[in-house]
């Protein structure tokens, strides 16, 4: 008697800044909320120049210190997402895989995501809105987190990291991008030329996905 080996799944992994928000990322929709453009601009500009996470958290949670739950509501609505993502994860979903978001954007921005269908979020872990409470600099994630996260994922969906397709756009994915055979460059700057197996420059997730899809058909 033959017996059919039952298809490997896949764990899809979703950066959101940059990635699943193009041109954009979580702070600066909910700074646009507050009238706060320039400042967060400015430390957007300190992240990048090495400005670590906690200490970004920090600074950005002193900048909203008066954020309410509804501008969170606004900042989300109103962010440019790429079109498709719905569909996408329920795509994923159908054929049996698996999908995550991993941001070290807060969490109380990311989770919203989990009303879109995707199976789990991970963001910085943030004190809730209105804040009452300081950043906890332990629960922000960085870049190394993103793989400690990705890997405890794969232990609960009982796959490997070589089951895994990471789609990220910066320096932040680039650990993550290393650890796994299938990625996409989505929308990315330099930090990821090289490192991704496909690169996808547009505005709908549909696209960037039908990459994997179609390479794995």
């Amino acid at each position: 008697m033959f017996h059919v080996k039952p298809p490997t799944r896949r764990l899809h992994l979703f950066d959101l800044d940059g990635t699943l928000i193009r041109g954009s990322a979580a702070a600066v929709e909910i700074s646009r909320q507050l009238g706060l453009v320039d400042e967060i601009a400015a430390l957007e500009e300190g992240f990048l120049r090495g400005l670590t996470p906690d200490e970004f958290a920090v600074q950005a949670r002193e900048l909203w210190s008066a954020l309410t739950p509804e501008q969170v509501a606004a900042a989300f609505d109103g962010a440019p997402w790429l079109a498709g993502i719905r569909e996408v994860w329920a795509e994923i979903k159908a054929v049996g895989d698996h999908c995550a978001v991993i941001s070290l954007s807060p969490d109380f921005f990311v989770e919203r995501l989990l009303d879109w269908g995707v199976g789990t979020t991970h963001g910085s872990l943030w004190p809730a809105v209105p804040f009452t409470e300081p950043i906890h600099r332990p629960g922000i994630l960085d870049a190394r987190a993103k793989v400690r996260i990705a890997k405890e994922l794969c232990a609960g969906y009982g796959v490997t990291t070589a089951d895994c397709v990471a789609y990220g756009d910066s320096m932040s994915d680039a650990e993550l991008f290393a650890i796994v055979p299938e990625s996409v460059a989505v929308n990315a700057d330099h930090h990821l030329a090289g490192l991704s197996r496909h690169s996808y420059s547009g505005g709908d997730l549909r696209e960037a996905y039908a990459l994997v899809r179609n390479s794995a058909a």
